[in-house]
């Protein structure tokens, strides 16, 4: 069974063995559990791995796919965009029975707790409006949330926090060797993407656009664009911003005028994303606008921290560096 009580962090793992502190000063028992998360101001106690996972949010695919346990997953909810995925991620989503795609103007998730509660989990993955932490907690199923996405955010984003989820997925499905290769690879990949630095000397910003009008978001130090655009050498031009994400006026954007313009959106056609910002009051001025340098990526290729964002990190340094 897994308990949830009340703590005060984001995304620590702790575990609690008669053997002492392991390699990560944490302590485990001979198999490993029980083991600890503390998720969202949640602690959240493992007494075996999960056997049966509800996914509520896409941003766990890339961890579970990784580790090996996406059988593990009995049904998910939501949007699955197919570019996020390679043939064998995909054919393995295929196998999980969809109970919605539905969801709402702002992008909320639309689907009842009874349907979901149905499945008998003893785990879901990603927090929607209707199916809070607590709520599930009265039936005895938890929870958990990609650390970013949590209410408190991250302070410092960065590949490290996909490294320590892909370590604490590892330790709840009880597949630490597979996390340990993963965050290996991944290491390495990010290394080789540093090296290549193609925005040296150019500044960028990161945005949100609402398609067919109305209020432009942008990204800032608390969100992981910002490390992805340092990654690839690019000055991120809303450094300056201590927030995750923002409104921000086209007056401000034109008064930054970043060389690159990296648009994030969740569905649809990227050149419908991407001609959005060319509608803006006084865009015509904008020298990412004015070079063509305006590049269309879907949300989960930035955010939240995943092996996704290697992807998307790799797909900016494709696209700019020509």
């Amino acid at each position: 069974m897994i308990r949830t009580t009340i703590a005060t962090a984001a995304l620590v793992l702790a575990t609690t063995t008669a053997c002492g502190a392991d390699a990560a000063g944490t302590e485990a028992t001979a198999d490993g559990f029980p083991v600890t998360i503390e998720n969202c101001g949640a602690e959240v106690t493992f007494d075996a791995s999960p056997e049966r996972v509800v996914m509520l949010k896409s941003s766990a695919v890339p961890y579970l796919h990784a580790l090996g346990v996406m059988d593990q997953v009995v049904a998910r909810a939501g949007e699955y965009p197919a570019d996020y995925y390679d043939a064998e991620t995909q054919a393995e989503l295929d196998d999980i029975p969809l109970l919605t795609d539905e969801m709402d103007t702002s992008g909320h998730l639309q689907i009842s707790k009874e349907v979901v509660i149905a499945e008998e989990p003893d785990l879901v993955l990603g927090e929607v409006d209707n199916l809070s932490r607590d709520t599930l907690d009265a039936v005895d199923i938890d929870l958990l949330e990609e650390p970013a996405m949590c209410p408190e955010g991250v302070d410092d984003p960065g590949f490290h926090d996909v490294y320590s989820q892909l370590e604490a997925y590892g330790r709840v499905f009880d597949k630490t060797d597979e996390a340990a290769q993963a965050v290996a690879d991944l290491r390495k990949r990010v290394t080789e993407l540093e090296k290549k630095k193609v925005g040296e000397g150019r500044t960028a910003a990161v945005l949100y656009p609402t398609v067919g009008g109305g209020v432009t978001y942008a990204y800032g130090t608390r969100s992981m664009a910002h490390p992805q655009l340092e990654a690839a050498g690019f000055e991120d031009v809303f450094a300056d911003v201590d927030e995750r994400v923002f409104e921000v006026s086209t007056e401000d954007l034109l008064e930054r005028d970043p060389d690159v313009i990296i648009l994030l959106h969740n569905a649809g056609d990227p050149a419908e994303v991407e001609e959005s910002i060319t509608q803006l009051a006084g865009a015509e001025d904008l020298t990412a606008v004015k070079n063509g340098d305006v590049m269309a990526q879907l949300f989960n290729f930035t955010e939240p921290p995943s092996a996704l964002s290697v992807d998307g990190l790799e797909r900016i340094i494709e696209r700019f560096g020509q």
